[in-house]
C-alpha cells in the first residue's frame, strides 16, 4: 500500500481462514485496489483443501495444471468450507495455470525448475500485469480493480475438458480474450459462474450427478458476486427467478445474499426446491436469475452506479425416488478446523494433525457420494438439527464422523423416527480416549496459548446419548488392524469398539491391535453365556439391529469412507448396511446366526466421559445455542424448530465446564488438573423407551423383556444401570 503497487502475488497459505489479523489485512489490501493473486495450495488430490488467502472471494485463487492441461495431482480442490455446515461452499480455484516443471531463475545464477501452485500463481500474476499494461495509464485506476480483473480472467478463460468446476474454476486463462474484455470495459457487476448448467457433466459435478426432485432438501449453489463498480456495493432489489417455460414454475428458488458487497465481492446463494406438485415430473427446467447491484457514485459522478446481473440456470428434474433409495447425510453435527482443534481421525497419520477438510459429501467424502450415486441411491444433505427433516421421506440417516452434541429434542425425535416411522440409521464412529487427547496438547506460537483437542475423532459421549434409547454404546478403545468378512478385506484405522448392544442384534468382533494407552482400561464383557466368552478376545466393531419399524447399524471407524487418509475402503460394507437400514435386506454373512446375540452385551467398563477442561460451547452448534432449522432445510421449516417440535425456550448446556476468566483463546486448554468425573455428574438427556408400545418379541432393547432361560448379570439391574445415569 505504501509503495503504490498494483499487483501482489502471495505464494503462501494455510487452512485457517479464521485467522482474522491476516484475513483482515488481505481485505485492507484489496480494498485499497491492490489485485492479489495467491496459490490455492498443494494438498491435492484431496477435496476441501483450499488454502487461505486464495480461498477468499476478493483474491484470485490459482490452481495448477501440467503441460497436457490435466489438473496437477497436488493442486488443492474446492469447495470452500467457510460456509459449512449450514450453507454450501463457493467455487475455487478461480483459474488454473501451468504448475509442473516450470522454468525460472535461481537466486544466484542460471535457471531451475519448480512445481507447485506456488509457481502457478506467479504465472497468473504475470498475466495480470500484462493485462494491466494494455490499459492506458490515465484510465487504470478508474477501470482496474480486483473485481474487474477477476471478471476479465474468468470470463475469458478456456474451460478444460474433464475436470470439474471445483478443480479448475473457470479454466485456463486466455490472455487475448481477457484483453478483449478489458479493452472496452465499463464498470459493471457480474456473477461467477454466470451459467449454472446442471446437465453439463463432469464440469458441474456434483450437481450434474444427482437431479432435483420434489420432497428433497433444497439444493444450494453458492455463486460469487463481482462488483467492478466500486469497493462497496449493495443488492438493490431481491433476486428474481424467471423460468423460460411454464413448467419452470415447478421450481421454487429462494435466495440468500450479502447485505454488503465488500471489498469488491459478495455471495449469492440459490436454494432450489421442486414443488410437491412436481413429484411426477421428469424433464429439464431452465430460466434466468436476475439481480441489480448498485454502488455509490465514483469521484466526479453525480449518481450511484448500477448494474443488472443475469445468471442462467438449467436443471434436470426426475420423479421423486422411492423412500428406500433416499439417504440423508448429517452435516449439522460436524465440527471442523478452523477454529476448533479437532484432531485427525487416523492417529497413524503424522503429517496432518487437524481435521480440516470439511467432512462433507462433496469434499473428503466425494468418492463415497459417487459410489452411492452409481449404486442408484439419492443422497441429500442436512445442515440443520435432526428435528428439521421428515423421516417418512428417507430410508437411511447416515451419520459419519460427527463431533457435536445433540439437542434433547433430537434424541427424542430420532428414537421416534426409527421405532415408529421406520427410519434406518447408519452410524460410523471414530476413536475417543481422553488421555490420548490430553497428550495431543501443543503450544501454538501464533495465539501464544496451549491448544488441546475438543474431542476425539468423534464425540463418543454424545453419540452414546443419542444411541442410549436403543441400548447401544461405544467404548474408548483405540483399535487398528486388518480383517476380512467373506473375502472382503478391510482396514480398521484408529477406530473404537462397541461395549453395549442388545440381545437379538447381530454383533461382529475381530482380533485387532489395541493402542497401548487404552489397553490398561480394557475388560471383558460382563455376560454369562458361552457366546460372549468365546468372543472375549475379540473386539466388537460392527453391530446391526431391528428396532420397532426401523433398523440400526453401527460401525466404530469412518476412515474407510474418508478419502483423506484412506488405507482400504469399506464401500462394500456401506452398501450392505444401507441395503439393510433402508430396505431391510439382510446379507447372509453379516446376519449369520453365529453373530446373533442371545443375551445383551454390556461391558463392565466406564463409558467415555466428556472433557471438563475444554470450553466446548465455543465451537458447538448445540451447546448454549437455540434449536432452529437453517436455510438448508425445507422451506416450510425455515426459522422454526422443525417437525412436530413445540418451543421450549431452553438451550442445551454442559454444566461440567467451568469458565476460566484467564482463558480467552478459543482453543486454549483450561489450566486445571485433569481428573475423571463420575458419569452421574454429567447432564443426560436419555429417553427411557415405553415398553408397552412394543409387542415385537425380537427384544431389541435386550434389557427390557425377559427371554426364556435368561439370567440377570451379577449384582446389576440392567434397566437401572443404564437409565439412572
Amino acid at each position: 500500500m505504501a509503495t503504490g503497487m498494483d499487483v501482489l502475488n502471495l505464494s503462501i497459505g494455510g487452512p485457517d481462514y479464521l485467522d482474522l489479523p491476516f484475513v483482515e489485512k488481505v481485505w485492507e489490501l484489496t480494498a485499497n485496489n491492490i489485485i492479489m493473486v495467491s496459490a490455492i495450495g498443494n494438498d491435492g488430490p484431496l477435496y476441501g483443501t483450499l488454502n487461505n488467502p486464495a480461498d477468499q472471494s476478493d483474491v484470485i485463487g490459482v490452481g495448477g495444471i501440467d503441460y497436457n492441461n490435466h489438473i496437477a495431482s497436488f493442486s488443492s480442490r474446492g469447495m470452500t468450507t467457510w460456509e459449512l455446515p449450514h450453507g454450501y461452499g463457493r467455487v475455487k480455484p478461480d483459474v488454473v495455470a501451468y504448475s509442473r516443471d516450470i522454468m525460472g531463475s535461481k537466486t544466484s545464477t542460471g535457471c531451475k525448475t519448480l512445481s507447485g501452485t506456488s509457481v502457478a500463481s506467479p504465472v497468473v500474476a504475470g498475466a495480470v500485469c500484462l493485462l494491466v499494461s494494455v490499459i492506458p495509464e490515465d484510465k487504470r485506476k478508474s477501470i482496474l480493480n480486483p473485481a474487474s480483473m477477476k471478471q476479465a480472467l474468468v470470463e475469458g478463460a478456456s474451460k478444460l475438458v474433464g475436470p470439474n468446476i471445483y478443480e479448475q474454476g473457470a479454466g485456463k486463462p486466455d490472455l487475448w480474450q481477457s484483453y478483449e474484455i478489458l479493452k472496452n470495459y465499463q464498470p459493471r457487476a457480474s456473477v461467477f459462474p454466470n451459467m449454472l448448467d446442471f446437465t453439463d457433466c463432469p464440469y458441474f459435478w456434483p450437481f450434474c450427478r444427482q437431479p432435483l426432485y420434489a420432497g428433497a432438501m433444497p439444493v444450494v449453489f453458492n455463486a460469487t458476486i463481482l462488483n467492478g463498480m466500486g469497493v462497496i456495493g449493495y443488492v438493490k432489489d431481491p433476486p428474481v427467478w424467471q423460468p423460460s417455460e411454464d413448467v419452470g414454475n415447478l421450481l421454487t428458488v429462494h435466495f440468500t445474499y450479502s447485505d454488503t458487497i465488500w471489498p469488491w465481492t459478495g455471495y449469492l446463494a440459490l436454494h432450489m426446491q421442486v414443488k410437491d406438485e412436481g413429484s411426477q415430473f421428469s424433464g429439464i427446467i431452465s430460466g434466468n436469475v436476475t439481480l441489480s447491484i448498485y454502488s455509490p457514485a465514483a469521484e466526479g459522478e453525480s449518481s450511484p452506479r448500477s448494474s443488472t446481473c443475469v445468471l442462467y440456470l438449467k436443471v434436470r428434474v426426475v420423479q421423486t425416488p422411492v423412500r428406500s433409495r433416499r439417504i440423508l447425510w448429517d452435516q449439522f453435527h460436524n465440527i471442523k478446523y478452523p477454529s476448533g482443534y479437532v484432531p485427525r481421525d487416523s492417529l497413524n497419520v503424522n503429517n496432518d494433525i487437524l481435521d480440516w477438510h470439511g467432512d462433507h459429501l462433496h469434499t473428503n467424502f466425494h468418492i463415497l457420494f459417487n459410489m452411492l450415486r452409481d449404486a442408484g441411491y439419492y443422497i441429500e444433505t442436512l445442515g440443520s438439527p435432526l428435528t428439521c427433516f421428515d423421516a417418512s421421506n428417507y430410508g437411511t440417516l447416515l451419520m459419519v464422523d460427527l463431533e457435536d452434541e445433540y439437542f434433547s429434542e433430537e434424541i427424542q425425535k430420532l428414537r421416534d423416527d426409527v421405532v415408529h416411522k421406520g427410519l434406518g440409521l447408519a452410524v460410523f464412529a471414530e476413536w475417543y480416549h481422553v488421555d490420548t487427547m490430553v497428550k495431543m496438547t501443543f503450544f501454538d506460537e501464533n495465539t501464544r496459548s496451549w491448544w488441546s483437542p475438543l474431542t476425539g475423532g468423534a464425540n463418543i459421549p454424545a453419540l452414546n446419548e443419542l444411541l442410549a434409547p436403543f441400548g447401544i454404546a461405544f467404548g474408548d478403545k483405540i483399535l487398528s488392524g486388518d480383517f476380512s468378512i467373506n473375502g472382503e478385506q478391510s482396514h480398521y484405522a484408529s477406530g473404537t469398539d462397541i461395549v453395549q448392544f442388545p440381545a437379538g442384534g447381530f454383533l461382529h468382533g475381530f482380533e485387532l491391535q489395541e493402542d497401548p494407552k487404552t489397553a490398561q482400561n480394557s475388560s471383558t464383557p460382563d455376560t454369562q453365556n458361552s457366546q460372549s466368552q468365546e468372543k472375549s478376545k475379540l473386539s466388537s466393531i460392527l453391530g446391526m439391529l431391528e428396532a420397532g419399524e426401523g433398523r440400526i447399524a453401527v460401525y466404530g471407524d469412518s476412515n474407510c469412507l474418508d478419502s483423506s487418509h484412506m488405507v482400504t475402503n469399506c464401500y462394500w460394507l456401506l452398501r450392505k448396511i444401507v441395503e439393510f437400514a433402508g430396505n431391510g435386506l439382510r446379507d447372509p454373512v453379516l446376519f449369520s446366526e453365529a453373530t446373533r446375540l442371545k443375551f445383551p452385551v454390556f461391558e463392565n467398563t466406564q463409558k467415555p466421559l466428556r472433557r471438563p477442561d475444554v470450553n466446548f460451547s465455543m465451537f458447538s452448534s448445540v451447546i448454549g445455542k437455540e434449536l432452529i432449522c437453517h436455510q438448508d432445510s425445507r422451506f416450510e421449516v425455515w426459522g422454526t424448530k422443525g417437525y412436530g417440535i413445540q418451543p421450549t425456550g431452553t438451550t442445551r448446556k454442559l454444566p461440567e465446564y467451568q469458565k476460566n476468566e484467564v482463558s480467552s483463546s478459543p482453543n486454549r486448554l483450561i489450566k486445571s488438573s485433569y481428573k475423571r468425573q463420575d458419569e452421574a455428574g454429567l447432564q443426560k438427556s436419555i429417553l427411557a423407551p415405553s415398553a408397552n408400545k412394543f409387542d415385537d418379541k425380537r427384544d431389541y432393547f435386550g434389557f427390557i423383556s425377559h427371554e426364556e432361560g435368561r439370567k440377570p448379570m451379577d449384582g446389576t439391574c440392567l434397566l437401572c444401570c443404564h437409565y439412572l445415569h
